[in-house]
């Protein structure tokens, strides 16, 4: 506290920590009055990283805004710098304070992984943590890359792709087999010897070594030949058509390395687009662009915290190749190494292939931020004119879009979209359920009412508890899809819990459900229709028929599931075992549900004491 009783901030409240800070490596945390964080830094010595702050020496605009604001700081001592730089790393992810640079990346990458704990290992899709045994190949940069070379795969070395239970339950071949798509180890049209040797192929292409398996089957399509076995080279021929069609559908396929990450980082207009490309067994498995925010720091620093947080949750591979030179390069090396568990090395390209492969990723990046720079332009003069349609003070940062899907009251949901500068946000999208057993079928106003009401409620109940980060973040504008009643309802929702400063307008079709002859209401104000070629009406249409799309989808999917359904798979004790043995007996479930106990008792592997669970579950009188 200053002399006359006010909080600290600022210099004198970072000397205020001075004497209190040990000359070790350590990260710390600078939060404003506010308690949120805007800063996470790591220090070789905590004590002279914040004197350098408290000093009062010549910073940037941005340090020097960002020292005014700190009323607290948190500190966090560690073993070692690497260990710092791993901890800051982790937090800078977690919290995106707004000095830091800071990126979305709420997804994994996925990978091919080859199933290994079976007598005929599967070929399949995997994403998330890696605990099912076998070999992962990644990552992939898009699911759609996955895809398109698990397709080729399979008619390159024909492994099964089907579950284990399909797997063990089929008597004849399936179409993949018919299309030459698989060897069919199921039905023995293969045996696990000739298949291991498929395995054995498509583990040495994977792993890079596609021209001594390409030379092995070369041989093996003329040796068929020359035994006039046309039938046999053919199939051979086609196995060989699909690895090619591999190879040159990756674009830069590097001949100096086998395994690099590469980013290629460029900024224009306040913004900065990163490319990352993937390199494994020496073929490009695809890019993916980012946008981070990076709080006006030199590309360089920018890149390296960009790199420190990309690997927080995911290993690094041997080579990272930079366009920039990363300040403190060494030691992330060190540190992405320590967590990986093998020697990482980071460098810029100077020469050679490996040069020119990044400038085509430069020239990637530089073109992907000019499309996104040209998109913004657009996509802020479609915000304001919005503002000026509505009369907001300022163009919205935050539109959320409702819509409810429901076949006469079954399977009904409510789904809300999330809009912005940056376009639609569908990390942000949410779907609701309708619970309410009072609710008449088909009752569109109360599914609304619902909706808004446990919505509004969650961010109402979190503003009051942890106003600093709620996570059910307050929009700017509210749009609904609906007339007069609608509105109604969700002004009395707001009224009920006390929302305000959220612009709330429904829109209804026009006659005959044409597009363009909309109605406008909002409170206050009467119903109005915009000319059908303003563009601000068809960012208005987009926005209600991406809220349409995304509940009519979530209603199919529920009714899906639904139809799926089987009873007795919410019946304790009842696994896939039994439940087939059931169905074989009985035929179906409701055979099942109208059985006598005696009935079930006489199923095989369903004892006495299960047979009364069934049949209990069924007859809960």
């Amino acid at each position: 506290m200053s002399s006359d009783g006010t909080p600290l901030k600022g210099v004198e409240r970072i000397t205020a920590y001075l004497k209190t800070l040990p000359d070790a490596p350590g990260v710390y945390r600078m939060m404003n009055a506010a308690g949120e964080v805007l800063y996470v830094g790591k220090a070789k010595s905590l004590k002279k990283r914040v004197t350098s702050y408290a000093r009062g020496a010549v910073h940037s605009d941005r340090l020097t805004r960002m020292i005014a604001e700190t009323a607290e700081m948190i500190f966090v001592t560690t073993a070692s710098e690497t260990e710092a730089l791993l901890l800051e790393s982790n937090l800078i992810k977690r919290l995106k304070p707004r000095y830091n640079v800071s990126y979305r990346d709420d997804k994994s990458f996925p990978n091919i992984l080859l199933r290994e704990d079976h007598a005929f290992p599967q070929l399949l899709k995997h994403r998330g943590a890696k605990t099912t045994k076998g070999v992962y190949y990644g990552p992939f940069a898009s699911a759609g890359a996955v895809s398109r070379t698990l397709n080729t795969l399979q008619r390159a070395f024909l492994l099964r792709s089907c579950s284990d239970s399909v797997f063990d339950s089929r008597t004849r071949p399936c179409l993949l087999f018919q299309i030459k798509r698989c060897s069919a180890p199921c039905v023995n049209r293969i045996d696990e010897a000739g298949y291991r040797e498929l395995v054995e192929e498509a583990e040495n292409f994977l792993a890079g070594k596609s021209r001594v398996v390409q030379d092995e089957l070369v041989a093996q399509m003329n040796a068929a030949s020359d035994a006039l076995d046309f039938e046999a080279a053919a199939r051979v021929r086609d196995r060989l058509r699909a690895m090619s069609s591999i190879q040159s559908s990756q674009g830069i396929n590097p001949t100096t390395f086998e395994e690099a990450d590469l980013f290629a980082a460029h900024s224009e207009g306040g913004q900065t687009c990163i490319q990352v490309f993937f390199f494994r067994a020496g073929q490009n498995w695809g890019n993916k662009p980012y946008f981070p925010r990076t709080a006006d720091l030199p590309l360089g620093e920018a890149l390296e915290s960009f790199v420190g947080q990309f690997y927080d949750e995911r290993d690094a591979p041997r080579l990272i190749l930079t366009s920039e030179e990363l300040p403190g390069a060494a030691l992330l090396a060190e540190a992405l190494g320590s967590r990986a568990g093998h020697k990482v090395e980071i460098a810029v390209p100077q020469r050679g292939e490996k040069r020119e492969i990044m400038a085509a990723a430069l020239t990637n990046a530089r073109e992907q931020l000019g499309r996104r720079l040209a998109e913004n332009s657009a996509q802020t003069q479609l915000l304001e004119g919005v503002a000026d349609l509505f009369g907001l003070d300022a163009p919205p940062r935050r539109i959320e879009v409702y819509d409810n899907s429901h076949i006469q009251g079954a399977h009904a949901l409510g789904g809300m979209v999330v809009a912005g500068p940056e376009g639609f946000e569908k990390g942000e999208y949410r779907k609701f359920n309708i619970k309410s057993d009072e609710l008449q079928p088909g009752d569109d106003y109360a599914m609304m009412r619902e909706v808004l009401t446990r919505r509004f409620a969650r961010m109402v109940k979190e503003e009051a508890d942890q106003p600093d980060n709620p996570r059910w973040k307050r929009p700017d504008l509210v749009l609904i899809d609906g007339g007069p009643g609608q509105l109604a309802v969700a002004c009395q929702v707001f009224a009920d819990l006390g929302v305000e400063n959220v612009a709330l307008v429904s829109i209804s079709k026009g006659p005959d459900r044409d597009a363009g002859r909309e109605h406008f209401y909002m409170p206050g104000r009467e119903p109005f229709r915009l000319d059908p070629k303003n563009p601000v009406l068809y960012y208005l249409q987009r926005l209600r028929d991406e809220a349409h799309r995304f509940a009519i989808g979530s209603h199919r999917k529920k009714r899906s599931a639904a139809i799926g359904a089987n009873p007795l798979d919410e019946i304790a004790g009842v696994g896939a075992g039994r439940k087939r043995a059931l169905l074989q007996h009985f035929g179906s479930a409701r055979a099942v549900a109208g059985a006598s106990l005696a009935d079930l008792s006489s199923v095989s592997g369903v004892s006495q004491t299960l047979a009364r669970k069934i049949f209990d579950f069924f007859h809960p009188g």
